[in-house]
């Protein structure tokens, strides 16, 4: 398995759990906290942590997510120059080669 194909499993769970994240909150105050019991009330873990919580989940998510896909493109830069050198390799290969017996030669 490439570098590229780990990264590409990394991002697409970590994008499903930040999916899910976001579908628990709710944008008016209810969603996941609204369930426990308070309205507004701040409790020790109770409503005001749970929020908090799924906030920096959220943000938390976001970065690494954004921290995954510029590492991504890490692996593919340097095969783009393996790839590049190899064809020069090639070339000096092709010119060193000795000519054909019935090709032309220079002599001095």
């Amino acid at each position: 398995m490439s570098t590229f194909t780990i990264f590409l499993i990394l991002i697409i769970f970590v994008a499903f759990l930040l999916i899910v994240v976001i579908m628990v909150q709710n944008p008016k105050g209810g969603g996941l906290s609204s369930s426990f019991g308070g309205g507004g009330s701040t409790q020790m873990g109770g409503v005001q942590k749970t929020t908090d919580f799924l906030d920096k989940s959220t943000w938390t998510l976001g970065g690494l997510l954004l921290v995954l896909i510029l590492l991504s493109s890490i692996p593919l830069v340097g095969s783009i120059e393996t790839q590049q050198s190899s064809i020069q390799d090639t070339e000096v290969i092709q010119t060193a080669l000795p000519t054909p017996d019935n090709a032309p030669v220079d002599t001095p």
